[in-house]
């Protein structure tokens, strides 16, 4: 089979690699579609070590149909669409008792310790199948819209933890994918006035069309004193970061109003660190907190929100690859280029719109 093997900080190179076997309590998948993700740039950049082998082959989000089962597995059978939770809690840790899985202590993950999905086949582990992270995909959607399942998922924990209520003001700082999903579930909540900060003309264009209530360039305003003008002097109740700026988080932290709160969504530069006022928390009572991975209940949340077409994930996905074009799709990423790039192992290039 093809693969994208992660062979070092900046090298990744498509090439025949053997199929995997599996154990007899194990499935194969073909993959159908695996995004690409900041995640999988950051490892690529030597940002992200953790957890992380060479030579691998990354990617998390993904989608795939079940080709081969071993005799030991009860619940998946060969034909079965599937989509895959990659993150494998283990159920019995510290975090686990309480409820927080996507911080499992002793937590694995496809694409980072198992091999992931930017191949032709990808197995998953007895591990992952018997913690419940296989779901079945509703027949009327395709698996690039089914792969995004996982970020979607990531962005239910962050507003979850954050605490989005009706009626409140939600700033989302960068409209990348993340962002863009960001935006569409604030809005989904009701009654929220959602405001985009984003330096990109055309992204802030889509903020537009997707229903932001006011977007706007952070490089040609005072963000403090423009955020004040229109929120009647107050702030924002919630921010969303969805940048990995530590420069950011101190200036934002004085666009909250009393009891606001920030969520830091983006992963940072290893060893980053940040000047931030302590009396801004204190006197403010301010809440900073961040967000990782999700539970299955939030992966479901996110493949029922999809298949119901809710967040319109059809329109983040602006450009597919095949797997021996996977440079260019990395490049594309990885120059911001539209929105969300999908690598199709078996199909064809759509190139995508920018």
């Amino acid at each position: 089979m093809l693969a994208a093997v992660f062979e070092g900080v900046g090298i990744i190179s498509v090439h025949p690699v053997p199929r995997p076997p599996i154990g007899p309590d194990e499935v194969l998948v073909r993959v159908g579609a695996a995004a690409i993700c900041g995640t999988d740039v950051r490892i690529y950049t030597g940002q992200k070590t953790r957890g992380v082998r060479t030579p691998s082959i990354l990617g998390h989000e993904m989608a795939g149909e079940i080709v081969q089962a071993g005799p030991e597995v009860a619940d998946w059978q060969i034909g079965d669409r599937i989509v895959i939770a990659p993150v494998i809690a283990c159920g019995t840790c510290y975090c686990c008792q309480r409820g927080l899985s996507n911080l499992c202590i002793n937590r694995v993950a496809l694409g980072y310790e198992y091999d992931g999905g930017f191949a032709q086949y990808v197995r998953i582990p007895a591990r992952a199948i018997a913690a419940g992270n296989l779901f079945r995909m509703p027949d009327h959607l395709s698996y690039a819209e089914a792969s995004l399942a996982e970020p979607l998922s990531c962005c239910i924990n962050g507003q979850e933890n954050l605490g989005i209520c009706p009626g409140d003001s939600v700033l989302i700082v960068g409209t990348g994918p993340i962002g863009m999903m960001h935006l569409r579930l604030a809005k989904a909540i009701g009654d929220t006035r959602v405001l985009v900060s984003e330096p990109d003309r055309g992204r802030r264009q889509l903020a537009e069309e997707t229903g932001a209530d006011l977007v706007f360039d952070p490089g040609a305003v005072d963000l403090q004193e423009f955020l004040r003008e229109h929120t009647d002097n107050i702030g924002v109740d919630k921010i969303i970061l969805t940048a990995g700026s530590p420069t950011a988080v101190n200036g934002l932290l004085g666009c909250l109003p009393k009891g606001g709160g920030i969520k830091l969504f983006a992963g940072f530069p290893v060893c980053s660190q940040s000047l931030i006022d302590p009396n801004l928390i204190h006197y403010n009572q301010l809440h900073i907190s961040g967000a990782s991975a999700s539970t299955l209940r939030q992966f479901q949340m996110a493949l029922s929100a999809i298949a119901e077409g809710d967040v319109g994930v059809e329109t983040i996905i602006t450009g597919t690859f095949p797997l021996i074009e996977f440079d260019k799709a990395l490049e594309r990423t990885m120059a911001s280029t539209g929105l969300k790039t999908i690598i199709v192992p078996w199909g064809e290039s759509t190139g995508g719109d920018g």
